[in-house]
């Protein structure tokens, strides 16, 4: 593990010596400086890690190598010391920038906790550095994946919205990747480094919805026994995702509506009013403004969370995006397995492109996930390893007709007829162990969704 780099600044000879040979014997690499312009120049140089710096010197000021140092290299910390400790400059110290501030006479057990833990502030601050790097590689616009012109179209809003504070609204069927584009708005705005807080609406009954979004104070109601912070105040300074956000109650709504006007709300239970700033992005797999007609979502909160709409095409709509994904996803599979899959065989990959995707990206990435898991050799085998999209095997063409595209309706015949045998093989039974879900690769949801769409019924 390599040693940290000290520079240690102080105007008398005699001190800057004796600390600098006890800081070198604790194992640290240090260098000296005996006076502002050196240690300008030592920092002009090369990179440390730590400086602590006398406040004193002949030719300067510790204050003015300190806001050097935090406009021109932002990562090194800097510890002041000072002959003439008070409170006051204690404050000013800390307001500045510094890590800490230390009074002469320096003990060395006083100084070597001080370096451990600025150090040890670095290096968090460095791994914060770093998982946030991967965050914009994993949730950045680049890992949205789609040359379709609807997904570009997409692309060009997320520009032009990202660094606003509009509320936006997300619109496509489940499984289009609204909370990807969500998290990609997130991190191209200037709120990337403020939390991005997720609340999947859909999953929690409206009693503990309300508690989760706005949190709660001890003995609201039986089993709070703390106060908790809610979703909403955990998103201060960054941006909330509310998913599924048609299935809030008309109550919740009332509640959603004022935080969106003026972002004030209060706890369950509680009196004290709350004020955020957070950037609200919705998302929902249903029509708002059908719902709207039928009661069932209050007008003037679609008028509020409809105030900027990106709408995501279902994958059937994009079919050229088909192979990009399927190859994106097996070069992500095969990084997070260690699996050798080299690509598709020919009759996998026009399956896969002739499928209707009804659980969209989300069903293809699970799809090729199985495929590759199972999958003996370096290239995918439709009849192997991909069930699911086996649905959508075109037929043999008859002679003189290889080419003949099959319609719709041919499609939807072939996976009715599939969805059937796989039923009936398994007696009907549609989820768990030898299931037809299971022989399909299809979640049972998704299959049930299906059987719902072709007129498939249950037996047995």
């Amino acid at each position: 593990m390599a040693r940290a780099s000290l520079l240690l600044i102080d105007d008398d000879r005699h001190i800057l010596h004796a600390m600098g040979e006890w800081l070198r014997e604790q194992g640290y690499q240090v260098d000296t400086a005996a006076s502002y312009e050196a240690a300008l120049s030592a920092v002009g140089r090369k990179h440390y890690d730590l400086v602590l710096c006398d406040i004193r010197l002949g030719d300067g000021d510790g204050f003015d190598l300190l806001a050097h140092l935090r406009k021109h290299a932002p990562e090194t910390l800097v510890i002041l010391i000072t002959g003439y400790g008070d409170p006051e400059t204690a404050v000013t110290a800390m307001r500045e920038g510094a890590f800490d501030l230390l009074t002469k006479p320096l003990i060395d057990d006083e100084l070597k906790v001080a370096i451990e833990r600025a150090l040890a502030q670095r290096q968090v601050l460095a791994e914060n550095q770093q998982l946030r790097a991967q965050l914009d590689l994993r949730f950045g616009l680049e890992n949205v994946i789609g040359r379709d012109p609807q997904m570009r179209r997409v692309y060009e809003i997320v520009d032009s919205v990202a660094d606003t504070r509009a509320t936006l609204l997300i619109t496509g069927e489940s499984g289009t990747g609204k909370s990807l584009i969500a998290r990609a708005v997130h991190r191209r705005s200037s709120r990337r480094n403020g939390p991005f807080v997720e609340v999947a609406c859909g999953a929690l009954p409206d009693t503990l919805l309300e508690s989760e979004l706005f949190g709660h104070v001890a003995g609201a109601f039986t089993g709070a026994v703390v106060d908790k912070p809610g979703k909403f105040l955990l998103a201060n300074g960054g941006t909330i995702f509310l998913d599924e956000i048609s299935t809030a109650s008309p109550g919740l709504q009332v509640k959603l509506l004022r935080v969106l006007q003026d972002f004030e709300f209060e706890p369950v239970g509680g009196q004290k009013t709350h004020r955020v700033d957070v950037r609200v992005i919705l998302a929902t797999n249903e029509d708002l403004e059908q719902l709207v007609a039928q009661g069932r979502f209050r007008q003037d909160l679609y008028y509020r969370v409809n105030v900027i709409n990106i709408e995501l095409p279902p994958l059937r709509e994009r079919a050229g995006d088909i192979a990009l994904l399927a190859h994106h996803f097996l070069r992500q599979v095969c990084e997070e397995t260690g699996k050798q899959v080299q690509g598709f065989t020919e009759e996998a990959l026009t399956a896969l492109q002739h499928y209707r995707w009804p659980g969209n990206v989300r069903e293809l990435q699970n799809v090729i996930e199985r495929a590759i898991i199972l999958s003996p050799g370096r290239r995918l085998e439709l009849h192997r390893a991909m069930p699911a999209a086996s649905v959508a095997t075109p037929p043999p063409a008859a002679e003189g007709d290889s080419t003949r595209i099959l319609t719709a309706v041919e499609i939807e015949s072939l996976e009715r007829a599939n969805i059937q045998r796989a039923l009936d093989a398994c007696g009907g039974k549609i989820s768990g162990e030898g299931g037809a879900a299971q022989r399909l690769g299809l979640a049972p949801s998704t299959l049930s969704s299906r059987m719902k769409a072709l007129g498939i019924q249950r037996k047995g």
